[in-house]
């Protein structure tokens, strides 16, 4: 009797997490540039698109664009579920939403002004071991990363943000 309760905890268990469990999409720059692009809010998305991130794709030659190997740290889209990407594509480059996560739950604006329940939604609040999932020596071009010094490089802060 006690081993058919636990089976029937963990099916139970099991089914709640399966029909809860969201499958957020990657949006592309585009729709997050619709916000973070005000000179207001600090204009993240121009500070993105000047910075090698945005520009990962144009650093491999023709043959490493085609690579997996490449393409899991040189474009969003090149490596993420293709059943998850809505608007996103392989040229953009390292997204804003390798960083942040995929958008499409937590871009509206009454869930971005409240961070904990962008959270739920999928947001991502990067730190230096995401960074390193790609800044790492797997890498054929690795030639060390210092994170503090790479953050200065890519800073983009929202000037609004408490």
């Amino acid at each position: 009797m006690k081993k058919m309760k636990v089976i029937f905890l963990f099916i139970t268990i099991f089914a709640c997490t399966s029909l809860t469990a969201q499958n957020f999409k990657y949006i592309g720059a585009a729709k997050c540039k619709m916000c973070h692009n005000k000179p207001e809010k600090g204009e993240q998305f121009n500070k993105w698109s000047a910075a090698p991130h945005a520009n990962a794709m144009k650093s491999l030659s023709a043959e490493e664009a085609k690579d997996p190997k490449c393409l899991k740290c040189h474009s969003t889209a090149g490596h993420v579920d293709a059943g998850l990407v809505a608007t996103l594509t392989v040229e953009e480059g390292v997204s804003c939403e390798t960083c942040h996560g995929p958008g499409s739950a937590y871009k509206g604006m009454s869930v971005m002004k409240k961070q904990e329940l962008a959270l739920t939604k999928g947001l991502i609040i990067p730190d230096e071991a995401l960074c390193k999932t790609c800044h790492n020596e797997e890498s054929a071009h690795f030639k060390g990363f210092n994170y503090a010094e790479a953050l200065t490089k890519i800073a983009h802060p929202n000037p609004l943000a408490k």
